[in-house]
């Protein structure tokens, strides 16, 4: 006869309606209801949900936002959903320092709030309003990596909870150290597989005083891509270097009311440290865009027209679904080398004509990640599928990566050995070490 688990000593919500809400991603991606949710709001909550966890052999799901794509947060149904989106306080922001520290439900855009009157700003912008605990589990990155960097750039140290119940600091509020082993990066990006982020400190940076936000319009996707990258090969200050392609930006046009011309166009913020230095930045951009035979050049000065420019591109996702009532969506992040970025390009727009698929290309050109957005239904599934697959396995045949910026989860683990070879075999071992009972996010990155 077997016995069943000891009661939690901690309140667990296991109301449908809540639990519902866990069963199915951005994606469509489909889990199962997970036991309960539990939530946190201090690192001695976290500690007695694990010790709980620990003794009964339930695995745990770290929970922020919840704007993972790739399956991340998706239960198998015997899982303990540990919920730190109230885990919310700013608890120092260090102004002489550069730094804030935080609890992990914090959003980014609570935290740029907070900063804004200091003259400092957080970086990392992925586009969703996404917490930096789970920013930092995935290691997101977003629209100014070209200028500053993802998470794993911007985060200078974390607390974390431990399978076995143990907690430390990994890294220190410094910009650089030669002290042991990176521990901090090791937790960046594990999805929560290795153990639970219970505070960070993040890097801060100064918001710029000259500021010009550009959209440039181009025949082909080509010439784009060249304009990008004859930018990035003359340094010159961009802190946004985005592609949209001309189905994006005829869903930005029916979604916002806009009337940009219907073909691929690069979105950019220009980044300078005097109104003269802003201005010959600007001449170059244009000289450059023009070479590459851009159609048409607008620029943005002030605060209201830089937020009308962006609010295009962050709404991209929206317009296209919009456009495509009752799909759900397959969203590509791969990344490859500089010199591969046009043939990355090509290759999905090709891809899409051949599957006969409504595919919008977009992604953030200045790091090399390109997005691919495939609306299907349940007809159009498998195909979608395909068309995705080609995608990534051309980028790593190409020397870059399944992924960018979304991690792999559930949904790339098939490629995780294509990728990695030998280094899966370490990865494994080091889940193994850090989580024996495999308790944390189990099924997630690769099977143990």
């Amino acid at each position: 006869m077997t016995t069943a688990p000891a009661l939690p000593p901690f309140e667990v919500d296991t109301r449908a309606a809540v639990l519902d809400q866990f069963i199915a991603d951005e994606t469509g991606r489909a889990g199962r209801r997970p036991l309960g949710v539990v939530y946190a709001k201090s690192l001695e909550d976290v500690l007695g949900v694990v010790a709980w966890a620990r003794d009964t052999r339930t695995p745990i799901i770290a929970h922020g936002a919840g704007t993972s794509l790739e399956g991340h947060l998706l239960a198998a149904g015997r899982e303990l959903i540990l919920d730190l989106s109230q885990a919310d306080s700013i608890l120092k922001i260090d102004p002489a320092d550069f730094t804030a520290t935080v609890q992990p439900g914090v959003t980014r855009t609570r935290l740029n709030a907070a900063t804004a009157e200091y003259g400092l700003q957080f970086t990392v912008d992925p586009g969703a309003d996404a917490s930096l605990g789970g920013m930092a589990a995935t290691n997101a990155s977003g629209t100014t990596s070209v200028r500053y960097g993802g998470m794993r750039a911007n985060v200078l140290a974390l607390q974390v909870v431990f399978a076995d119940g143990s907690h430390a600091r990994l890294g220190r509020a410094v910009r650089k150290s030669a002290s042991g082993y990176g521990l901090k990066d090791l937790l960046i990006g594990s999805a929560g597989t290795l153990g639970i982020i219970t505070e960070l400190t993040v890097r801060l940076h100064p918001i710029p005083e000259y500021l010009r936000s550009l959209r440039i319009s181009f025949p082909t996707i080509e010439t784009a891509v060249a304009a990008a990258v004859d930018m990035l090969g003359l340094a010159l200050p961009v802190s946004r270097l985005e592609l949209v392609d001309g189905p994006s930006i005829i869903a930005i046009n029916a979604y916002r009311g806009t009337t940009h011309p219907e073909t691929p166009a690069l979105f950019i913020d220009l980044e300078a440290a005097s109104a003269p230095a802003a201005a010959a930045d600007e001449a170059e951009i244009r000289r450059v865009c023009e070479t590459n035979e851009a159609l048409q050049i607008v620029v943005a000065h002030t605060h209201t027209d830089r937020h009308a420019l962006w609010e295009d591109r962050h709404t991209l996702f929206f317009g296209i679904k919009a456009q495509h009532p009752g799909h759900r969506f397959l969203v590509t992040d791969t990344a490859v080398p500089f010199s591969k970025i046009a043939g990355a390009v090509a290759t999905a727009t090709r891809l899409a004509a051949e599957l006969n698929l409504p595919v919008s290309v977009a992604g953030h050109i200045g790091d090399g990640n390109v997005h691919a957005v495939v609306p299907y239904t349940d007809e159009t599934h498998s195909t979608a599928k395909i068309f995705s697959d080609r995608v990534i396995r051309h980028a790593l045949a190409a020397g870059g990566t399944a992924t960018g910026e979304h991690g792999i989860g559930l949904a790339k683990k098939q490629y995780l050995r294509a990728e990695h070879g030998a280094a899966t075999d370490i990865m494994a071992t080091v889940k193994n070490a850090l989580d024996p009972l495999a308790i944390l996010n189990p099924g997630k990155i690769f099977d143990v």
